[in-house]
This record gives C-alpha cells, sequence and structure tokens, in this order.
C-alpha cells in the first residue's frame, strides 16, 4: 500500500517549502491547495527532482463540502497517509467589527474547523493503524491576544492548545501530535493578509519559508510537541509569561496596529 504524507496549504510560503523538504527526503506527497494550476506544475517539479510521486487535490478546505469530498476520495482510496500537515490558514486583519462577516467566518473554517476534521478522520485512521504522524501549523500570534488581529491570534492559539492536548491523547496509540510556531517568515502571506512588514525588513527574526521547513523537519525527527523556529522566535515565545497580561495586550496591539493598518 502506497504511503503519502498530505499537506494542505502546498502551493506557496511554508506549504511549499515543507512539501519540498518532505519530497528531499523521499517521501511521497498528496498536495492540498485552491490554486490547481500551482499544484500541478509543483507536482510535476518534486516528482522530476526527487523520484517521489505526488499527488493533488484541488480543494477549498474551508468549504465544507469541497473538505467532504476530499475526505470521502481518501476513504475509499487505498492512500496509507503516514504523515498530516495541516498548514493551510489565513490571516485577517483590522477592527473585528469593521470586517465582513463572511471573511471572518472563512477563517473560523479554514484555520480551525477543517484542521480539525482533518486530524478527526486522518488522525483517527492513524491511530487505529497504530502509527503516524500529525503537524499543525500555529503561528508565534498563538501565545498572546492580538488586538486588530483577534480573530487570527485566536484561531492560533486553538491550534497550539488544541494539538497539545492531541498530542496526549494519542500517545498510547502510538500517533505523534507536534505543532509548529513559526515567527514571520518571508513568505506571500502577509502580503496577503495585507499587512506591512517594511519595519522587519532585514530583520533576523524573519526567516525563510525554507529555513521554517528545514527547522520543522528536524522537530518532527525528534517528536518534539511544540516547535518554534529560530531562537529568538522562541524567546518572543515566552515573554507574554513573563509580562502582565494588561501590558502584553497593550504592546501586542500597538504592534499589530502600527503593522496591519499601514498600506503596504
Amino acid at each position: 500500500m502506497p504511503r503519502y504524507a498530505l499537506v494542505t496549504g502546498a502551493s506557496s510560503g511554508i506549504g511549499l517549502a515543507l512539501a519540498e523538504a518532505l519530497a528531499r527526503r523521499g517521501r511521497n506527497l498528496i498536495l492540498v491547495a485552491r490554486q490547481r494550476d500551482a499544484l500541478e506544475s509543483i507536482a510535476y517539479e518534486l516528482a522530476q527532482r526527487f523520484g517521489v510521486e505526488v499527488l493533488f487535490r484541488t480543494c477549498d478546505l474551508a468549504q465544507p463540502i469541497q473538505l467532504s469530498g476530499l475526505l470521502h476520495e481518501l476513504e475509499q482510496s487505498d492512500y496509507l497517509i503516514e504523515l498530516l500537515v495541516n498548514n493551510a490558514g489565513i490571516g485577517q486583519h483590522g477592527a473585528f467589527i469593521e470586517q465582513d462577516w463572511s471573511d471572518v467566518q472563512r477563517l473560523v473554517e479554514l484555520n480551525m474547523l477543517a484542521l480539525t476534521r482533518l486530524c478527526h478522520a486522518i488522525g483517527g485512521a492513524m491511530a487505529r493503524r497504530g502509527q503516524g504522524q500529525i503537524l499543525n501549523v500555529a503561528s508565534l500570534a498563538a501565545f498572546q491576544p492580538g488586538p486588530w488581529l483577534s480573530s487570527y491570534c485566536a484561531s492560533k492559539a486553538y491550534v497550539l492548545h488544541f494539538s497539545e492536548g492531541l498530542r496526549v491523547e494519542l500517545a498510547s496509540s502510538g500517533v505523534g501530535v507536534s505543532v509548529l510556531c513559526p515567527g514571520p517568515t518571508r513568505s506571500a502571506f502577509f502580503r496577503k493578509a495585507g499587512m506591512n512588514l517594511n519595519n522587519l525588513a532585514g530583520s533576523k527574526l524573519v526567516l525563510s519559508a525554507e529555513e521554517v521547513a528545514l527547522l520543522a523537519m528536524r522537530g518532527l525527527d525528534k517528536n518534539r510537541a511544540v516547535i518554534i523556529p529560530g531562537w529568538r522566535t522562541r524567546l518572543l515565545s515566552r515573554l507574554p509569561r513573563l509580562l502582565p497580561r494588561s501590558l502584553t495586550r497593550l504592546i501586542s496591539g500597538r504592534l499589530n496596529r502600527r503593522v496591519a493598518l499601514n498600506p503596504p
């Protein structure tokens, strides 16, 4: 039975870098994203470069009907998914009450509900087999409240805590669960979210997607519960535990307002 790593949000950024890092290690892939043309090109390139089998499925994971269709296909196939990488996610900036509800709902559906459903379905199959790994992608934003990024930060806090809880629940079944919490990363994510990171240009805090993927692979090899790429990012993740919550909210709000509300 063929074995695969399934990567969501694989058409760009950290998802693409993770897919390449896995292909480099000889892993067969199932790539999932909305952009068919991009996926087709990426699948062909990775298969040619690394000699692995790369399948792709076009799916908008924020649409429950499409997600159900994907899961049904996987259940009916003979694909054995030994690694699930839940990377797909979106960010949304600005004052919460001024955002279109449809945009907020999409963020919730994609960042939390789709990830949870994939963990339930594919993680359940892994547990029944007695082996497998899950890597959920959260963010440095998971460690503190984020005014003007309230929905995004809350969704990533959910991913962090959900993953840590699931890790304990599945430990006895032979399934490992890790959560990746990258800081600012050079990718299209911030541009798509309408955020301006010019103030961080050249900062050593900002890693490339390839660096994040490499450190994620090392963390997976060691079966780490929480993978935070870069010592600077790890330091920042600890600060909210040391500062009063009121001060954490104030600092986070000021930084997010400045970054999110200035046009790129």
